[in-house]
């Protein structure tokens, strides 16, 4: 059985869900591909698997890299997780391109050579946010554009890393987040359960894009 929950970031809504192996999906509310890996079969509560990544959103959000990564379940074809995993060995605060990201899991899979375009594609359709650092892979010319949060929520996730933003271009738009931090005194909290129930009541259904298949 799924479990979902919501959690109120710096950003925003996150919603969660996670199965009895893992973490199945990390979505900003209203990304694209929102709980794109989400079945119809799920119920609102907590597990000790969402505790846990509960747990690294509020230290990532602290400003601090996690020492610690939630118990993961990648649901995706064989080259979708391949560049996924991938992206785990990103550091934090720093950033790749779709080309070098292409070229690393090339280098590991014998006869699969995406293009950064098609690593492009399979990034932006990566279930756990976040947590899989899609929002460090960017662009060769150093756009922010591509992310399925958005524009605004990478620019907000690098800065909040003390990424070095020189290199990329941020649009004239979003001059005024440079540079951003959290509120002092900002309280990470979690969403209680009669909220969640609500959140979720309120929507028509949160599945809104179609299953992956394998």
């Amino acid at each position: 059985m799924v479990t979902v929950k919501y959690y109120d970031s710096l950003l925003g809504l996150i919603f969660l869900a996670a199965d009895d192996t893992g973490l199945i999906g990390l979505w900003f509310e209203g990304q694209k591909y929102f709980a794109q890996t989400l079945t119809r079969n799920y119920q609102t509560g907590s597990t000790p698997i969402l505790e846990s990544a509960v747990r690294w959103l509020r230290v990532y959000f602290a400003g601090e890299k996690p020492s610690f990564t939630p118990r993961l379940h990648l649901i995706g074809t064989d080259c979708q997780i391949a560049v996924w995993k991938r992206l785990l060995a990103i550091p934090y605060g720093t950033t790749a391109t779709y080309g070098e990201i292409g070229k690393q899991v090339a280098a590991e899979r014998t006869g699969f050579r995406p293009s950064p375009q098609a690593v492009g594609g399979m990034v932006s359709q990566n279930p756990i946010s976040i947590i899989i650092p899609s929002h460090r892979v960017v662009p060769a010319n150093g756009s922010l554009t591509g992310y399925a949060g958005g524009v605004i929520q990478r620019a907000r996730l690098l800065m909040l890393e003390k990424t070095d933003m020189k290199p990329l271009l941020i649009p004239p738009s979003l001059s005024a987040l440079h540079p951003w931090r959290p509120r002092r005194g900002l309280r990470i909290r979690a969403i209680s359960p009669a909220a969640q129930m609500q959140v979720l009541k309120n929507r028509s259904d949160p599945v809104t894009a179609p299953v992956l298949t394998f």
